[in-house]
């Protein structure tokens, strides 16, 4: 896949190509509905199927207070992106500029000069330009003029429920992770670099690899039984996520203990994929209370792997 880092500025010229435009954070069924759609239209017309994405996610630039919760990392939502057979990404710096940019100089400076689309792709809540002036009403307004086409693609409905990135999102915060894949597709994870620890988890006898996942969601504060991806090898893990109050009570953080790892992992990117919620984060009397604990928590998620 290439990725054009500021469609603003880029004279890369692909052909036919055949765009959609979203943040698309968690690259879940709905996206994949509008991104099957993409590329069965490009092959139609020999052409690229092209996603622009916006970056930061409009919420860390509107409100840079509140964390932005964000269900993917650009890392995994390019390689979601790839794997859904989008062959040029197109970046839009979400900046000062671009948010007070109106629906017509987008179409017109972005879309018809710059990506040169033969036709376009949207959902069905797509908005676009300052104060979200343009939809897909206003798209179709302008294809006699630049010459594009433009589809529009219902909301998938799961159950009776509208997929969309909030709804994952709620359940992620409350700890529901188990029935994610039949929204996303795919089991639910967080990504990130392995930071430094202060070594207690090996002084208790369990080890673990932090992540400090930054602006992304925070699922509910508890243990789960995990999967941990490193260097491409997959490790069932232990992962507590939260502040850790029987002996740090910090800000929360992703601690993974691998199961039957022998080594030290260090500035590594890991993927945790969560299965489970086991329980609620609890603060202990004593350390000795805590590691029995970890020791059942363990226990439980071989017990779950039928290790």
């Amino acid at each position: 896949m290439r990725i054009i880092s500021d469609v603003r500025t880029t004279t890369e010229r692909f052909p036919n190509i055949v765009l959609t435009v979203g943040c698309f954070d968690g690259v879940h069924r709905g996206h994949r509905q509008i991104l099957k759609a993409l590329v069965e239209e490009a092959e139609a017309v020999g052409g690229t199927p092209a996603v622009m994405t916006l970056e930061p996610h409009p919420r860390q630039y509107f409100f840079p207070e509140n964390v932005p919760n964000i269900l993917t990392n650009n890392s995994t939502k390019y390689r979601l992106l790839e794997a859904c057979g989008v062959e040029t990404l197109y970046v839009l710096p979400f900046d000062d500029a671009s948010a007070t940019l109106s629906a017509q100089r987008f179409v017109e400076s972005i879309i018809a000069e710059r990506c040169n689309a033969v036709k376009i792709i949207v959902g069905h809540d797509f908005a676009f330009g300052n104060r979200a002036e343009g939809d897909y009403n206003y798209l179709l307004a302008c294809t006699a003029q630049y010459g594009f086409e433009v589809m529009q693609i219902p909301p998938l409905i799961i159950r009776g429920q509208r997929v969309s990135s909030t709804l994952i999102r709620e359940r992620v915060v409350q700890g529901e992770v188990e029935n994610l894949k039949e929204f996303l597709g795919r089991d639910f994870s967080v990504s990130g670099k392995i930071i430094p620890g202060r070594g207690i988890g090996r002084i208790l006898g369990f080890p673990t690899a932090n992540l400090d996942i930054a602006c992304s969601v925070v699922p509910a504060h508890g243990v789960y039984v995990a999967e941990a991806i490193v260097q491409g090898t997959s490790y069932i893990a232990a992962v507590n996520i939260g502040i850790a109050p029987t002996i740090r009570d910090e800000h929360p953080l992703v601690e993974a203990h691998l199961l039957d790892f022998e080594g030290i992992l260090e500035e590594e990117e890991m993927e945790v994929i969560l299965h489970k919620r086991l329980r609620t984060e609890k603060k202990f009397s004593s350390r000795e209370e805590l590691v029995a604990a970890i020791a059942s928590d363990v226990q439980q998620v071989r017990d779950f792997f039928q290790m």
